[in-house]
């Protein structure tokens, strides 16, 4: 399995990966190691391309798995889910339990405190952005937003997704400086994902931010996305805290 690792300076109790599609047994159009079940692939071949996801991260537990609906809501685990909740961002302070975001172009964003206790992922396109869904994620930290920090996973970038202008309006009616995040291109935009999650987590007094140097758009061989081809997989970033 090919997987990327965070380069931020998380503490050692802190661990994070964001897989690419290398390393599985899915066949085409899903080739190789799709994670979403979702998406019309075998679901046995989409079962051990978890497991083997679980195995290579050395986990006990199945990570948290999520059926993200584009909303800002972010759940706490305690145990280990019996089932798949509606939401996009999980937070834990439990070892063990691996907080676990699917994308394909949306970004995926990990947090983890400086103290190596608390942990967190969120889906954030462009309507969890909106919403708030990284906002909802920081609430639940017992520290201060000074005290966290962020890495922001594979998502498409700034040369590649294109969106209407009532998406710049959303944004800019929050931060009149989201009007950076946008550039003309024709009668449609193209939004900065990466630089719009910035603005939020520096709103918030985050300024520890590492990542956003990927793009599932146009890095074909590393990543699925939606965006250049709609029957695809999914893969994941996940983050846990270990007992170190």
């Amino acid at each position: 399995m090919k997987a990327i690792i965070p380069n931020w300076p998380a503490p050692k109790s802190v661990k994070a990966i964001s897989t690419t599609r290398s390393g599985g047994v899915s066949a085409s159009p899903y080739h190789e190691l799709n994670l979403g079940l979702h998406v019309g692939d075998n679901e046995s071949d989409v079962k051990q391309n978890r497991e083997r996801l679980k195995q290579y991260c050395e986990l006990v537990e199945s990570p948290a798995w999520l059926n993200q609906i584009h909303s800002a809501d972010v759940i706490e685990l305690d145990v280990a889910l019996s089932s798949v909740p509606d939401a996009d961002g999980s937070f834990t302070r439990t070892p063990g339990l691996a907080c676990a975001i699917m994308t394909a172009d949306c970004l995926p964003v990990l947090f983890c405190n400086k103290q190596g206790t608390e942990v967190a992922a969120v889906h954030a396109g462009w309507r969890g952005l909106a919403s708030g869904v990284i906002e909802n994620a920081v609430d639940k930290f017992d520290c201060t937003p000074d005290n966290i920090m962020a890495w922001l996973g594979p998502a498409i970038g700034p040369d590649a997704f294109e969106v209407g202008g009532e998406v710049r309006e959303q944004f800019m009616a929050v931060d009149a400086n989201a009007e950076l995040a946008f550039k003309p291109h024709g009668d449609k935009w193209l939004a900065d994902l990466y630089l719009l999650a910035k603005q939020r987590l520096q709103r918030l007094g985050i300024t520890e931010v590492y990542g956003g140097e990927y793009c599932t758009f146009s890095d074909e061989q590393q990543f699925y996305s939606y965006r250049r081809q709609s029957v695809t997989g999914r893969q994941a970033s996940l983050v846990w805290l270990t007992e170190e």
